[in-house]
C-alpha cells in the first residue's frame, strides 16, 4: 500500500456484481486507492460523543451543524494529491462559514497516533497510504465513529432518499468491522496489471491474456534489456495484488472467500492458492523481475517502469494519478486484468474491483456535526465532481461524476475494463478485516521475491498467518456468505 491507500479492498459477490454492472452503465468507474475508514467506537455508536456543538437540526441540516465554528481536516496526500479537499473545504467554508485546519501528509501514523493516544483526534481524516493507522486496530480500540448516521440521512441531492440508497451497491463493505461502517471508502478502484501502449505498439507485444503469454512477453523484454515486471518490493502488498488476484482467478470466489473466511485449507490444501504462487515464482526463478526491483519503494519501481525499465507493473488505478509528474506525455499508460492460468474458474475479464481511500471521523471528534455533515457532502455530486476534477478519479456515489470531466488514458482504460468485466469482479476482504494477518502474508511475499523462501513455505507461513487469526473469537463476528 504505500501509494495512494492502495490496499484495500472489499466487496462481497453479489454487491460487488451490482456495483460494477452499475458503474459501467453509468459509464463511471476507475482508479485508485484505498481503505476506508469512520468506525464506531466498541459497543458504541453514533453520538457516543455527546454531538458537543449541535445546534438545531433540520431535513437540511440533519446533524445540527452550527455556522462559524473550525473543522480539523487531515488528508493523505498521495496519488490523489489534496487539492480535492482544499476545494471542498473551500465548499465547506463558503456555506457553514466553517474554518478549516488541512494537513496534508504521507505521515498519518506519525502524526496523528500521538494524537489519538491522547484524545485528540482530529474531526475527519483520509486515513490512508504506507502509514495507514489500520482500521481494524483503530476499531478494536474504540476509537472510530459509526457512520450509520451520516449514511441514513437524507442525501443532498436527493432528500427523499438516504445518503446509502445513492452509493454503488457493494463498495461499502470495505469500512465495515463486525457488521458496522466504520470507513467509508470513497474512490472506485481497480487492481491489476498495468502496462505502456506506446512501448506495446513498438515492440509488436499484445496484451496477454494467458500466463504463458504473459512470461512470453516478460521473456521478450527481457532480450531486449527490458525487464518483464516491477513490482514495489518494499511494500510486498503490491505484489500480492498478483498473487492474490491469480488465486481468485483460478480458484473463483470461493477461494477469494476461503481466505478471508479463515478456512483450515485457505492456503495449504488449496490447488489455487499453489497455483497463483507458482505462477508468480516463475517469474522469480527465470529472471524476469526487472533489475532491483525488490529493493525498491512505489515510486522508485513505478518511475523505472514509466522510463520504460520494466515491461508490466502491479497496482491499484492511483498509479497514474502518482505517476503525473513521471510519466512520459506519450507513455499511453494501460491497465489490465490479471491473465489467465490453466483451467481458471474466472474468464480473463474479471478484476479485483471495490472502493478504496477511506475516510473515517474519530469518535472523539470535537465538532461531530461538521464531520458528519463533511462525510454526506462528499457523496454529493458537486463534492464528487470537484473530486474528479483534481484528482481524475471516480468516486463510489452512481452517477457522481459530471459527464464534463475528462479522464487520462490510464483511468479511462479502467473505466473499459470494468465495463468488459461486468459482473465479474472480487474482492478480497482480509486486508480490512485482519491487518495482522495481511502483514504476515506481505512478509511471506518479500521472501518469495528475494528467493529466500519456495512456494510451499510461502503457503504453509500464509496458512500459519490465517490458523493464528482464526484463533482470535472476534474473527467469528466477521464472515463471507
Amino acid at each position: 500500500m504505500g501509494s495512494t491507500s492502495a490496499e484495500n479492498d472489499g466487496t462481497a459477490g453479489v454487491g460487488r456484481r451490482d456495483l460494477i454492472k452499475r458503474s459501467a452503465a453509468l459509464g463511471l468507474i476507475a482508479v485508485p486507492t484505498m481503505s476506508f475508514l469512520s468506525a464506531c467506537a466498541s459497543g458504541g455508536g453514533d453520538d457516543n460523543s455527546g454531538d458537543n456543538n449541535q445546534g438545531k437540526t433540520s431535513k437540511s441540516n440533519p446533524f445540527g451543524v452550527e455556522k462559524g465554528g473550525k473543522l480539523d481536516v487531515v488528508v493523505f496526500k498521495g496519488g490523489y494529491g489534496d487539492d480535492y479537499a482544499k476545494a471542498w473545504e473551500a465548499s465547506f467554508q463558503k456555506k457553514w462559514n466553517i474554518t478549516s485546519t488541512h494537513t496534508g501528509t504521507q505521515e498519518i501514523t506519525g502524526k496523528l497516533q500521538p494524537r489519538f493516544n491522547a484524545g485528540n483526534p482530529p474531526d475527519i481524516v483520509d486515513d490512508s497510504g504506507a502509514q495507514q493507522i489500520k482500521i481494524d486496530v483503530l476499531y478494536k480500540n474504540g476509537q472510530l465513529l459509526d457512520l450509520s448516521s451520516v449514511l441514513d440521512a437524507p442525501a443532498i441531492d436527493d432528500p427523499s432518499k438516504k445518503v446509502r440508497d445513492l452509493i454503488i451497491p457493494g463498495t461499502l463493505d470495505a469500512g465495515m468491522q463486525e457488521g458496522k461502517t466504520v470507513a467509508l471508502n470513497y474512490i472506485y478502484t481497480v487492481w491489476g496489471l498495468w502496462y505502456s501502449g506506446k512501448l506495446f505498439k513498438e515492440k509488436g507485444w499484445e496484451e496477454p491474456k494467458t500466463w504463458a503469454d504473459f512470461i512470453k512477453v516478460c521473456q521478450a523484454a527481457k532480450k531486449e534489456g527490458i525487464g518483464g515486471l516491477a513490482h514495489q518490493g518494499k511494500y510486498p502488498y503490491y505484489i500480492n495484488v498478483a498473487i492474490m488476484d491469480l488465486i481468485a482467478k483460478t480458484g473463483g470466489l470461493d477461494a477469494m472467500k476461503a481466505i478471508d473466511n479463515l478456512d483450515p485449507k485457505a492456503f495449504v490444501g488449496s490447488d489455487a492458492a499453489q497455483a497463483g504462487v507458482e505462477a508468480i515464482y516463475e517469474v522469480v526463478e527465470k529472471g524476469l523481475l526487472m533489475p532491483g526491483t525488490n529493493g525498491l519503494t512505489h515510486t522508485e519501481s513505478q518511475t523505472r517502469w514509466n522510463q520504460y525499465k520494466a515491461a508490466f507493473i502491479t497496482c491499484g488505478s492511483w498509479l497514474e494519478n502518482e505517476q503525473l509528474k513521471q510519466t512520459p506525455s506519450d507513455f499511453d499508460m494501460k491497465f489490465m486484468p490479471m491473465p489467465l492460468l490453466p483451467d481458471s474458474k474466472l474468464p480473463f475479464e474479471a478484476i479485483r474491483a471495490g472502493s478504496g481511500e477511506p475516510f473515517i471521523i474519530p469518535a472523539k471528534a470535537k465538532n461531530l456535526p461538521a464531520a458528519k455533515e463533511f462525510m454526506r457532502s462528499m457523496l454529493s455530486k458537486e463534492w464528487s465532481t470537484l473530486f474528479a476534477k483534481e484528482a481524475n478519479s471516480l468516486t463510489i456515489l452512481k452517477d457522481g461524476v459530471d459527464p464534463s470531466v475528462k479522464l487520462r488514458p490510464g483511468t479511462q482504460s479502467t473505466v473499459e475494463a470494468s465495463k468488459a468485466a461486468g459482473d465479474n469482479t472480487f474482492r478480497y476482504l482480509y486486508l480490512e478485516w485482519y491487518s495482522e494477518m495481511d502483514t504476515a502474508i506481505q512478509a511471506a511475499s518479500n521472501e518469495l521475491m528475494s528467493k529466500r523462501i519456495q512456494p510451499k513455505e510461502w503457503l504453509k507461513r500464509c496458512q500459519a498467518a490465517v490458523d493464528k487469526q482464526a484463533k482470535d473469537p472476534a474473527s467469528k463476528k466477521n464472515h463471507r456468505d
